[in-house]
Formats: structure tokens, C-alpha cells, sequence
């Protein structure tokens, strides 16, 4: 790809709400600068998972160098990276803004200002990148661009002058915007080319090939890179010499050189995935620079769940695949652990329970293995009576009660913006889940921000669905994990047969036991087959049963030989039966089948 001077690089961002068309947006600058073969298109050109393309959402960044000839007829090289719009997927949005000077703000001129889009504002804010606001769909016959700009002026306080009105599906206004990024999208700083400047470049993404390894997605910021070049990565310490480096196009294509202000890849030798951290600084081993780059805030898990192999054989092939994963998603965690029910297995950390359920399904299609999950769970801080304070991520871990002092849970605050009309049902949402109303915001003349405070385990499962569901698709939500609380929090415990399964334990508010007990009974007892014994499913409290279900047993018609007679005949056969039973109970053992831990998912949803 032909080089351009330093003050003709832009790198920007596109960023918005989950369905407002950034990835439709990206499709049309990539057509109106001919970087992709017209017979090779197909549309959302940058989402390469299927998983993307199935469910319509980013989950990845993608970075693309585009070239553009402006009406000045100078080229200019336009590094741009398509971004997630889910609220759990915000870290990723967060190391693809560490690599831009700009941001595209895409809003849905028919959806308005929602959570996600004010989010990511004011992300962008914290990284000193120049916004740009644009309106999609205004081609759209419910699109209401008055009121919509309004909304971008007043919630955002983002200027509307340049007023830049597009409809990405059509190509209209685009070519328009691609022309104004020349000027109001700054190249990167001057300062980084200065003569005796040395090379550091920051690693925003990493990918795995089978047959090259570690490959880096990096921004240069300052020097140069090029094959040939022994390399040290700045916090692990690890050295290599580069094989390969280049840029997306949005396939990657070699290059010579990588210079100061480019986005690109660089492949070493590097096998281990362990060995390279998303956020490291890449420096010449020769000429290393004094001092990393600024890399990217330690993010925590804040949901929890077990992944185990259906099949104990494949549990190398489950940690060689987390490994793999873990290698481009760095908010992503997991630790070894053992369950009684399930064998070995993870303990795995997530942002969020979409979080998990791409990882989860990747984990199924990219690596081919059949996995379990175990009821998602948060972080809890257990202050005994020592004052000791414990985190705990897995009830099973929970101390005795008789040492426990109290408990806190983390708390979020949740910011959502719903139709005026919709108002009663979200606070009666908000109230169920233990939540506190703090404020209410007007939006505009239709809407309202409705900002309140809730356990974040409340939220963890099916919030979202039902928040979908009783304002028919129009509310949006967004939240920002605040600390802890103290509360009146238990561990509820499923025996089987008397036995307690680790799997199936949960912590829960006290006032909501009894009614989440009665519903994991009822799903186990309708998921576990019936055996040759009685199997009783009981949740308890500290040995306190508060629900139980009863599978029947299998019977054999041990009568059917007596025809007549006295009825002591059949009685003393019911009798030797009965007496068989309960020697087979003492030292049967309950088959727990797949569809019983599914359906204890399931039915935290159902109520």
C-alpha cells in the first residue's frame, strides 16, 4: 500500500448503540473507497464471525486502512475500527479508542439518543478523541431529525452545525462525511515523529493462527516497525524478531514498513499465547523506549459461571481453547476447579451474561466441544467475625454461617431511557428486583432516562429480556457498576436424595428463597428421569428444607402373577418390595442428566 505523509493519517472509531448501523456504515466507506473487490462483498464485510453475522451485532473489533483521494486531490489513509455497541462488550470498545484520534457517533435518527450511545460519549471524552455526530436512517418514514438533534445537543452537548444527515443502507450523505473526515478528525500528534523519537507501539488486539502463531493488531506510535526487527514486548519482557508485518485491507496485507500514526498487525514468533498481554508496549530490543505507553485499566469479571466438558476426556482440549479465547479477549478469566457432579472443569469470569453466552458458544463452534455451564453467579464480599473479608465468586466456597458476620453484593447503577407511557411498568420492574429509584430525566417530549440503583445479580439474567418485553423493544439500558451493599444474602443448597449438588447451589435474598426453591425443584423434577427409588429434591437454608418436589419411582407390577386368593398374598409381595426399595435407596446413586442443569437456567428466566 502506497505511503502517505504523517499529516494525511487519520484514525478514527465508529461508535453507537447496539442496531444503529455502525457496521452498515463501515460496508459503505469501505465500498465508496474501493478497498474491497465489488464481487467480493457481502454486507456487515467486517463482522468475520458467524456468530456476528447469525444474531446481526459486533462482538469483535475489526480494524480496516482504507486509502481516500479528497476533492483537494491529495490520498489520505483512513485507519478505521468497527466496534461493539453492547454494553458488555464496552472494554472492547474502550482499547479500540486507545489506538483512534476520532470518533464517528452513529445515532438512529428514528430511535433517538439511547443508554449505550451517551456510554460511549463520554468514553470517547475520557480518551481526548474528536466526535463527529451523525444521524442515520434519516431516510426512514418514522425518522424525526429535529427532535433527534435536539437530543444530541442537549443530553450530549455535542454541536449539530455540521449537520451530517446519512442513510448508510443507501449510501446517501456518506460520501459527504468521508470528505469532512479530512478536517475535523486530527491526524496523530506531530511530536511523535520528531528526529531521535523511539519506536513504542501499543498492542490493542491478538489473534491465534495455527501455523504463525501470536499475531498483534498494534498502533504505532511513534518510529517504525518492519521484518527483520528484534522486538521486546515491554511488560512480560519477552523478545522476538518479526516475521511479518502489514495492514487489514480488511484482509491482511503485507507492508514494509509500519510508521509512526499506522494501524496494523505484526507477526513474530511467538507460540504461547500466555506470553503476549493485550495493552503491552512493543519497543526495539536494540533501542528500547524509557516508559510504556499508557495501556488499558485492569477490568473485572463481574459474572461467574462453571464451564465443564460433558466429556472428562476433552478437558485438555477445554483449557487449550479458553487459552486461545482468552488470548484476544483479555476481560475474560478462568481458573481450573473440581464439582462432585460435574468432574473437572473452570471457573470462568465474564462481564456480563451476554458476555458469556458468546464465549460459551464459541467455546461450542470454534473448538467443537460439547460443555456444561452452572448457574451464572457474581462476586460477594463475606466479612466473618474475625473481620477477615472474604470474595467469594462460588457458593460452594461460603464459610459456615455460624462465622459469618455479613454479606455485601455489588451494586450498579442503571440508566434507562423508555417512552413517558412506560414509566409504571419500569419502576414496577425496578421495585420486584430489590432496586432503588433515584431520578427521572426527560429526554424529550416522548421520552424519559430512568436512573436507578440495583443488585447486579437481579439484572444478571433475564432484566434485559424482560425490560424488551413489557416496553415492546423501545427501552434501552445501559449500567455502570457502582460498589457493594450489605444485605440479607443465604446460600440455598438442592439435595437430591438427601445429597447436596454442589451445581445447583446459588446465593440468594432471603425474601426471595423460598419462590426460587420451589422453582428449581420443579424444573429438576420435571429434568431427572425416574429410578427404581423415590428421589426427593429439596432446597434448604442451613438443613432448612422451604421446598420440595417428589420423582416417582419406577414400579414393576409385582402382583400381576396372583390371580385370586387372599389379599395377604399381594400385600406380603407390596411389602418385600417396599423393603427392596429402601435397601436399593440407601445405596442408589440419581443420575443427573445434561438437560436438568439447563433447565435450572431455564427457569430463573420463566419466573
Amino acid at each position: 500500500m502506497q505511503q502517505v505523509p504523517y499529516s494525511h493519517i487519520r484514525n478514527f472509531c465508529i461508535i453507537a448503540h447496539i442496531d444503529h448501523g455502525k457496521s452498515t456504515l463501515a460496508d459503505r466507506m469501505l465500498q465508496l473507497t474501493d478497498s474491497i473487490d465489488q464481487r467480493l462483498f457481502r454486507d456487515q464485510m467486517l463482522d468475520d464471525m458467524d456468530l456476528e453475522r447469525e444474531r446481526g451485532i459486533t462482538i469483535k473489533s475489526h480494524p480496516v486502512t482504507m486509502r481516500y483521494r479528497a476533492a483537494n486531490g491529495e490520498v489520505y489513509r483512513y485507519n478505521l475500527l468497527d466496534t461493539p455497541g453492547h454494553v458488555d462488550f464496552t472494554y472492547e470498545v474502550s482499547r479500540s479508542m486507545a489506538a483512534c484520534e476520532g470518533a464517528i457517533l452513529v445515532v438512529d435518527a428514528a430511535q433517538g439518543v439511547s443508554a449505550q450511545t451517551v456510554a460511549n460519549v463520554y468514553l470517547a471524552m475520557e480518551n481526548g478523541l474528536e466526535i463527529v455526530p451523525v444521524l442515520n436512517k434519516v431516510d426512514l418514514p418514522n425518522s424525526d431529525v429535529a427532535a433527534v438533534t435536539h437530543q444530541i445537543e442537549e443530553m450530549l452537548a455535542l454541536s449539530m452545525s455540521d449537520r451530517f444527515h446519512i442513510s448508510a443502507k443507501t449510501g446517501a450523505g456518506v460520501p459527504e462525511l468521508l470528505e469532512a473526515i479530512v478536517n475535523l478528525i486530527p491526524p496523530p500528534p506531530a511530536e511523535n515523529v520528531k528526529t531521535g523519537v523511539k519506536t513504542r507501539a501499543l498492542i490493542f488486539d491478538s489473534i491465534y493462527d495455527a501455523y504463525r502463531g501470536v499475531i498483534s493488531h498494534v498502533r504505532v506510535q511513534s518510529g517504525s516497525l518492519k521484518a527483520g526487527d528484534r522486538i521486546s514486548f515491554m511488560t512480560v519482557g519477552r523478545q522476538t524478531d518479526i516475521k511479518e508485518v502489514g495492514v487489514f485491507t480488511p484482509k491482511p496485507l503485507p507492508v514494509k514498513v509500519l510508521h509512526a500514526g499506522e494501524v496494523g498487525y505484526v507477526v513474530g514468533a511467538i507460540k504461547d499465547p500466555e506470553e503476549i498481554r493485550i495493552g503491552d508496549t512493543i519497543t526495539l530490543a536494540a533501542q528500547p523506549a524509557a516508559t510504556p505507553l499508557p495501556g488499558f485499566r485492569e477490568i473485572k469479571p463481574m459474572v461467574f459461571s462453571g464451564i465443564y466438558p460433558v466429556n472428562t476426556a476433552d478437558y485438555e482440549k477445554v483449557k487449550y481453547s479458553l487459552g486461545r479465547l482468552r488470548l484476544n479477549d483479555c476481560s475474560f478469566s478462568y481458573q481450573a476447579e473440581s464439582s462432585v457432579a460435574l468432574g473437572f472443569g473452570f471457573r470462568c469470569g465474564f462481564l456480563g451474561l451476554l458476555h458469556m453466552e458468546i464465549v460459551q458458544e464459541r467455546l461450542r463452534r470454534e473448538f467443537d466441544i460439547d460443555i456444561l455451564s452452572t448457574y451464572p453467579a457474581v462476586v460477594y464480599r463475606v466479612f466473618l467475625n474475625d473481620g477477615t473479608m472474604l470474595e467469594i465468586d462460588n457458593p460452594v466456597h461460603l464459610p459456615e454461617t455460624t462465622r459469618i458476620d455479613h454479606i455485601e453484593e455489588p451494586v450498579v447503577r442503571a440508566h434507562i431511557i423508555c417512552d413517558n407511557g412506560q414509566i409504571g411498568d419500569i419502576m414496577k420492574m425496578i421495585t420486584d428486583r430489590r432496586g432503588i429509584l433515584e431520578k427521572t430525566d426527560s429526554v424529550d417530549t416522548r421520552r424519559l432516562m430512568v436512573t436507578a440503583k440495583l443488585p447486579f445479580d437481579e439484572i444478571l439474567v433475564d432484566f434485559y429480556d424482560t425490560l424488551k418485553s413489557v416496553t415492546h423493544g423501545y427501552a434501552t439500558m445501559d449500567y455502570e457498576y457502582i460498589g457493594y451493599q450489605q444485605e440479607d444474602l443465604v446460600k440455598m443448597d438442592i439435595l437430591l436424595n438427601g445429597e447436596p449438588v454442589d451445581a445447583f447451589s446459588v446465593m440468594i435474598h432471603r425474601s426471595r428463597a423460598a419462590a426460587r426453591g420451589r422453582q428449581m425443584c420443579k424444573a429438576l423434577k420435571e429434568s431427572i428421569p425416574p429410578h427404581m427409588f423415590h428421589i426427593p429434591i429439596q432446597a434448604a437454608i442451613n438443613r432448612q428444607i422451604i421446598a420440595r418436589e417428589t420423582v416417582r419411582a419406577l414400579r414393576k407390577d409385582v402382583t400381576a402373577k396372583c390371580y385370586g386368593g387372599d389379599i395377604t398374598r399381594k400385600r406380603k409381595l407390596l411389602e418385600k418390595q417396599k423393603e427392596g426399595k429402601k435397601r436399593m435407596k440407601q445405596v442408589g446413586n440419581v443420575n443427573v442428566p445434561q438437560s436438568a442443569f439447563i433447565a435450572i437456567l431455564k427457569s430463573s428466566t420463566a419466573g
